[in-house]
């Protein structure tokens, strides 16, 4: 029998053995751009929004960048952290707003890179052909109704709102923080460039290209168009061709193929995960992370690892392995080893290659803890878990510069909660994005 699971601290423990003895794995990220400043089709939302000065103490603050540090205070103002540490070590200014949290857990704004409901709509499965490149979610985003209030309430505040898996190629999703006027929340658009691998697509709708066989001969045609778009750019900037056409069908497609940001698989047996690897990361080289990865893709890690495509799995949190007559923790699977019944075990991506998502709202927004904790029940250890969250998401989607992790210098993105946000009985008492106060929990509501 297992040992008992006492929270945080003791799973630190077991998941500093454990990452020590998984490979980590180096995502692949191309020849993305190293400062904001140097992107050509991405735009970046704003920083340092102004936001009055406070001081939040509280019994423990998880960083996500090093231990937990006991009886901690987190100083922010103007939209960013500017401290993190112990209260007898870091001095809070004067007029700063004092809010003593108690017993309180201060953790990073989750992070969740598969959300429907960033609009109070549904729109976002438009078929126009199995590729569409020219659709985006930026124009839809509305943040004042209840979906999103209840994410905000539940812990998360950056998500990467997508379109829907009814076509091939969807458009482009948008990275967007769950609190504030939109132009504000903005954290970077595209976010994404959303493509579904099998199933949801294979329906009569577009024009040609509903077998997997026929999509996947689609997608050749609109990323080779959106290649060879790329590269007029690319030399008109060099001086050594003509100024192309605008072509705003493929103008999102140049920024994928300058490694601006990523492209999102919604792709779940291993046969397309297969797939997934070899066309969009091997044939094309693109930033590639799986969204899902469900059902037993998760026997592809070892090649996930070598290749450096990183897995946001979810909702689904387990497999019915019927070869072994076994439930399989789905997260667990890839972060530690895949298994493919006619070989050996397959080393996985290790502790930097594995987040968690929910599809909200497949799975509402805010029971993404829910899903982490089921990964945890079935073998993901607790520490991993806590950055499938907040820290790996962030970095699978280039964004850990601004969140993830509470340090000097990145938003403002705080979760307060009661305990352990991996427990179920936990709740959030307080949220902060961007500096501001975003939700506070009624106190009279009872706990249980």
């Amino acid at each position: 029998m297992s040992a008992p699971r006492t929270g945080l601290l003791a799973g630190l423990l077991l998941a500093a053995t454990t990452a020590a003895q998984a490979p980590s794995m180096q995502i692949f990220f191309g020849n993305r751009p190293k400062e904001e400043k140097e992107y050509k089709v991405a735009r970046w939302g704003p920083r340092g929004l102004p936001s009055p000065g406070y001081a939040f103490l509280a019994a423990k603050v998880v960083t996500m960048e090093g231990d937990p540090i006991e009886d901690g205070v987190v100083l922010t103002r103007n939209g960013t952290i500017e401290a993190v540490g112990r209260r007898s070590q870091v001095r809070v200014p004067d007029g700063y707003e004092v809010r003593d949290c108690g017993d309180a857990w201060i953790v990073p704004g989750i992070v969740d890179l598969h959300c429907h409901i960033a609009a109070n709509g549904f729109d976002l499965n438009d078929t126009v052909h199995p590729t569409n490149p020219e659709f985006r979610t930026l124009d839809l985003i509305t943040l004042q109704h209840p979906q999103i209030q209840r994410a905000l309430a539940g812990g998360v505040s950056t998500v990467l709102y997508i379109p829907g898996s009814g076509s091939n190629m969807g458009g482009f999703g948008t990275l967007t923080k769950t609190h504030g006027d939109p132009r504000e929340a903005l954290v970077r658009f595209p976010g994404s460039l959303k493509i579904a691998q099998a199933g949801n697509p294979e329906r009569r709708t577009g024009d040609l290209g509903m077998s997997r066989m026929g999509m996947n001969q689609g997608l050749r045609f609109t990323l080779q168009r959106g290649y060879e778009y790329h590269l007029a750019w690319e030399r008109f900037d060099q001086g050594k061709g003509p100024k192309p056409e605008a072509r705003a069908d493929l103008e999102y497609l140049r920024g994928l193929f300058r490694h601006e940001y990523p492209v999102s698989v919604h792709t779940q047996i291993y046969q397309v995960v297969l797939q997934t690897f070899r066309q969009l990361r091997l044939e094309f080289g693109l930033w590639t992370f799986i969204d899902h990865g469900t059902f037993d893709a998760y026997r592809m890690s070892e090649f996930a690892a070598e290749i450096g495509v990183p897995i946001c799995a979810g909702p689904r949190a387990y497999y019915f392995d019927p070869a072994a007559s076994r439930f399989v923790g789905i997260m667990q699977g890839w972060f530690a080893e895949g298994m493919k019944g006619w070989r050996a075990n397959q080393r996985g991506v290790g502790v930097d290659g594995i987040a968690v998502n929910t599809d909200s709202p497949v799975v509402p927004q805010e029971q993404i803890t829910v899903q982490c904790a089921m990964g945890v029940r079935l073998g993901l250890p607790d520490v991993v878990g806590m950055r499938a969250m907040t820290l790996n998401p962030a970095r699978i989607v280039g964004i850990d510069h601004r969140v993830g992790s509470l340090a000097p210098g990145k938003d403002a993105d705080l979760g307060i909660w009661s305990g352990d946000p991996i427990d179920p009985r936990s709740h959030v008492i307080t949220m902060v994005v961007n500096g501001r106060i975003a939700y506070v929990r009624d106190p009279e509501r009872p706990l249980w």
